[in-house]
């Protein structure tokens, strides 16, 4: 098919009686005036965003209506007129607006659907583009948020810590130990296909060249916007939906790509700029090194859930990351090359470099024959000419490696660089030959930092399974050695601790060479192995973190030490090692037990003086997605707050240094939301310069598509953290607001649980009125959307499906129920509680995170669009229990939105952030239409699926693609899935 088809009258409905034309003017709402009405309601300007705004819908309405004709133009218009200026819809809609969507033909819901998608991608790059110019410009409402969000940037964070009186001993000592670590993870939640990002960002450049050329060059203007409208017709002409599952490396590829087109070139300009504002307020500090910020990956690295991920998937992903950052620096080199063009007659060389000369031209004659003549008076152009032969060499063997880590390794290449040091040392001589005769090189400094950060391993593997695995492991090993009188799984936790503390104080090894254990185990054992094996070939830089899902006990973290002793990554004999057991505490059962567990660890002295020989940093992660998904968003959020202070205390009075790894989702619902605001929030001493946290889905896309993006992203973190380690960001009258939040967070988790897993019918009423069986089927991810079986119930479901679920039908139920009810209870307990709860806001920076984060995902719940998903898609046997869920929820959003108002002391939702509720309503316009759309093509679906005869218009296929559609369309609208 070359171009959209032109559907006719006859093909744009199905048995309309009175057609759409009819339909529409009955409704009485004249599309232009309620286009004009919805500017209004927006305070659309005329800034450059707005502008920006304005250009890419005149292209969108341009190119939809050469593809498919006005029909589909006037039709778009009128389902935006389907909801109110302020971006909600309308009261249940009459039927005559439903006509509109119940009788277009499947084609026309396709193209519509589609339509809607493309409108919101681009919408998003245009805010992406220019939202952060867009957002200091316009001033904040609210002073508390103006002052909260005024130092994320370095230029304003070093003069206001300077006005704190921040003793400059003191910020050395952080900036010394400063370390961050973004880790990116193939979480099912790129709903958007590779190659559909390819068009973002091309699009993104022409944008840029844009706003270049309307100040220079009226003509090349005009031209670059015919190429804009050539782009969204390419973009309108390709498939949005994947064609077929990822596998694990095509992830790995996804993600890998983010590394090779911004993060190589940001992360020196972020050096660069906290250097230079840090010298502007404290002249005498030395910035921190390069590396204080780097990345690591779960891409091709988690098996948790993931079966796909297996011990040659992971050694294949090193390979490939190693490929490509060598190829990185190979361009480097080779730029750096047409760069130091110095000549022997006008400027000195360092000794040290001449005698580098010889012995590269001993250990490397080919490359002499080849440049000595051409560059014979140029002696740095001839060192980077043998420095880009050994990065071709060490590539080349790095591509003799077989893609099995079982198979043996080929013989080392003569004179590859064994290590990035080596590298970074032939850089380093450059650089300083060139300091000693009064010369600097920029592109040089970058390049020393960029090696400094990827080294040859690009991003740091974390390894991660659940500890069901090692358990079930161990049991079968131990039956197969017969050295127990019953299985391991049926012993307690004191006697399992008492025996693997036993037996890791012994040299019997445990493992035979041939593993004649069952798959799961074989597999599990060869991850051990290849762990072993990368860190031989690859350095310990590439993978030295275990992280152990769903831990509990003690055991937990002693069964994975005990794997590790086996094949060589941990001796407790001799305290050394070079695998760090970072137990991940997930439920709030889990959370609740987490510094016990950590107190056991520390209380064992073996494990002590390994951690001594590690710099004594212990890392835990703390998951917000299943402790939310388990209690919901007010108690797990506290309960993560509460664990970060036990475990810092535990942590301190064994002496040793606490590195917590946020396992943040993309969504309020699992973790997310703005990271600047959520750092300030962590509780007092538990920050101390290190962070480490998840960038999980379309996040990544969000946040690092474009090198401006990915600096703000990376420049925001880094400030909030030197703030957090340096500033008191919790109150004196904490323990009094703590026992507060401790009855809140109760009352929040049982009006919560009651309705989630206590509620009769609730179940049945989630996989009726939310499109989670269909999202199941994207293509999206090479992970199941449950952790095992296919039981529909709540507890076996991933947490991201389950919130992606409620996204798409606009009740957001995780990100806020529970919280109105125990806000309103306090409330009504004493006259003046309400004014302490509007203190708490204003004083304390996790009770503001919290309230803010539930304000702003109230804006995006549309109850109208909701109680259509419930009447529509229930069955006609529980529509009525439905009906009464629904209430439920409904009458529990009004008393939350209530409350976050009293306590803000806001009129409207987001009214101390103009810019984000634009934004919203923005999109809001265009999602509500596109969800009756999805709710008309999920009826047919499913109707087709319970059809005994299989008679149908339409196949079950072109429905399923046409659902899929709009749930890509909403995910894309509201900027998440899960």
């Amino acid at each position: 098919m070359t171009s959209s088809p032109r559907l006719t009258a006859a093909e744009w409905t199905v048995g309309s009686a009175n057609g759409l034309e009819e339909t529409s003017l009955r409704m009485g709402r004249d599309p232009l005036a309620h286009s004009l009405e919805v500017n209004e309601a927006l305070h659309l300007g005329n800034s450059l965003l707005n502008r920006r705004l304005q250009l890419v819908e005149e292209l969108w309405e341009s190119v939809l209506l050469q593809e498919c004709g006005q029909s589909l133009v006037d039709l778009l218009q009128r389902l935006r007129s389907m909801c109110s200026p302020e971006g909600q819809a309308l009261e249940y809609p009459v039927p005559e607006v439903l006509q509109i969507v119940e009788y277009l033909s499947l084609d026309a819901a396709i193209q519509t659907a589609r339509a809607f998608a493309l409108f919101f991608q681009l919408i998003n790059i245009v805010e992406q583009h220019y939202e952060r110019a867009e957002a200091s410009d316009m001033r904040m409402v609210d002073s508390q948020q103006r002052t909260v969000r005024e130092n994320e940037k370095f230029e304003r964070l070093f003069p206001y810590l300077r006005a704190q009186g921040v003793p400059p001993g003191l910020l050395r000592r952080l900036l010394e130990q400063l370390h961050i670590r973004m880790v990116f993870t193939a979480h099912p939640t790129e709903i958007v296909r590779h190659t559909i990002r390819e068009k973002q960002r091309a699009f993104s450049r022409l944008l840029s060249q844009l706003d270049w050329a309307e100040q220079s060059s009226p003509l090349q203007a005009s031209i670059l916007k015919e190429q804009l409208a050539e782009e969204v017709l390419l973009w309108w002409r390709t498939d949005e939906l994947h064609q077929a599952k990822p596998t694990v490396l095509n992830e790995v590829d996804y993600t890998l790509h983010y590394f090779e087109e911004v993060l190589f070139q940001a992360i020196p300009l972020l050096h660069e700029y906290l250097s230079r504002s840090l010298k502007n307020s404290f002249p005498h500090l030395e910035p921190p090194a390069a590396s204080f910020c780097n990345f690591g990956s779960w891409v091709g690295s988690d098996r948790d859930g993931n079966p796909s991920v297996t011990a040659d998937v992971t050694w294949q992903t090193a390979r490939y990351q190693r490929n490509l950052i060598l190829g990185k620096y190979i361009e480097s080199v080779k730029s750096l090359t047409k760069t130091l063009s110095i000549s022997l007659h006008w400027g000195d060389v360092d000794s040290q470099l001449l005698d580098a000369l010889e012995q590269d031209h001993r250990l490397l004659p080919e490359v002499y024959e080849s440049f000595s003549l051409q560059y014979r008076q140029e002696p740095y152009r001839l060192k980077l000419s043998y420095i880009q032969r050994r990065l071709e060499l060490t590539r080349e063997r790095n591509r003799q490696l077989a893609d099995s880590a079982h198979l043996p390794a080929p013989p080392p290449l003569a004179n590859a660089y064994a290590n990035a040091k080596e590298f970074l040392a032939d850089l380093r001589l450059i650089q300083t030959s060139l300091k000693s005769s009064g010369l600097a090189c920029r592109q040089l400094s970058h390049l020393i930092h960029q090696v400094e950060v990827f080294g040859f391993h690009l991003a740091h593997l974390d390894i991660r399974q659940d500890s069901s695995y090692h358990e079930a492991a161990l049991t079968e090993i131990f039956e197969y050695l017969r050295i127990l009188p019953r299985p391991y799984s049926d012993m307690t936790e004191e006697e399992k601790t008492a025996f693997l503390l036993q037996e890791l104080q012994t040299r019997r090894p445990l493992l035979p060479l041939d593993t004649p254990f069952s798959e799961k185990t074989t597999e599990l054992v060869a991850t051990f192995r290849t762990l072993r094996r990368l860190q031989q070939e690859f350095g310990l830089a590439i993978c030295q973190t275990y992280v152990i899902s769903m831990s509990r006990q003690l055991s937990d973290l002693l069964e994975v030490l005990l794997m590790a002793k086996e094949v060589g990554l941990y001796d407790p004999i001799s305290g050394k090692g070079s695998l760090a057991v970072v137990p991940l505490f997930e439920t709030v059962e889990d959370l609740k037990r987490a510094p016990e567990v950590l107190k056991g660890l520390l209380e064992i002295p073996f494990y002590r003086q390994y951690l001594s020989q590690q710099g004594d940093l212990q890392e835990v992660m703390l998951g917000y997605s299943d402790s939310n998904k388990d209690s919901g968003f007010l108690s797990s959020n506290w309960e993560i707050y509460k664990a970060q202070q036990m475990l810092q205390l535990v942590a301190e009075s064994y002496g040793v240094k606490l590195q917590i790894f946020h396992g943040r989702g993309g969504s309020v619902g699992r973790g997310g939301g703005p990271a600047y605001e959520a750092i300030l929030a962590q509780p007092g001493r538990s920050v101390g310069g290190r962070i480490k946290i998840t960038e999980q889905g379309e996040v990544l896309a969000s946040k690092y598509s474009l090198q401006d993006l990915a600096i703000f992203n990376l420049e925001t973190v880094t400030s909030a953290v030197i703030q957090a380690s340096l500033l008191r960001t919790y109150p004196n009258d904490l323990h009094e607001w703590s026992r507060l939040m401790e009855s809140l967070a109760d009352r929040s988790r049982q009006v919560y649980r009651s309705l989630v897993y206590e509620q009769e019918g609730f179940v049945e009423f989630f996989h009726e009125v939310t499109p989670i069986e269909e999202i199941s089927q994207l293509q999206i991810s090479s992970r199941p959307a449950r952790r095992s079986g296919s039981k529909k119930d709540i507890g076996s479901l991933r947490a991201i499906p389950w919130v992606f679920s409620w996204t798409q039908s606009r009740f957001l139920l995780p990100a806020w129920y529970g919280v109105g009810t125990a806000l309103q209870e306090y409330v009504a307990k004493g006259d003046h509680n309400l004014k302490h709860l509007q203190h708490l806001y204003r004083e304390w920076p996790f009770f503001r995170m919290v309230i803010s984060k539930v304000e702003m995902t109230l804006s995006k719940v549309d109850l109208q669009i909701a109680r259509h998903y419930v009447r529509e898609m229930s069955s006609p046997e529980r529509l009525e229990r439905a009906m009464e869920l629904f209430e439920c929820i409904a009458q529990e959003m009004y008393r939350t939105r209530e409350m976050v108002l009293q306590i803000t002391g806001h009129r409207e939702l987001l009214e101390n952030d103009p810019y984000l509720k634009r934004s919203v309503q923005l999109r809001n316009r265009s999602i509500v239409p596109l969800g009756f759309i999805q709710v008309s093509l999920l009826k047919r679906l499913r109707e087709n699926q319970g059809s005994r005869t299989g008679r149908t218009r339409y196949s079950r296929a072109e429905l399923l693609r046409g659902a899929m559609l709009t749930i890509n369309g909403i995910a894309a609208g509201m900027r998440n899935t899960g």
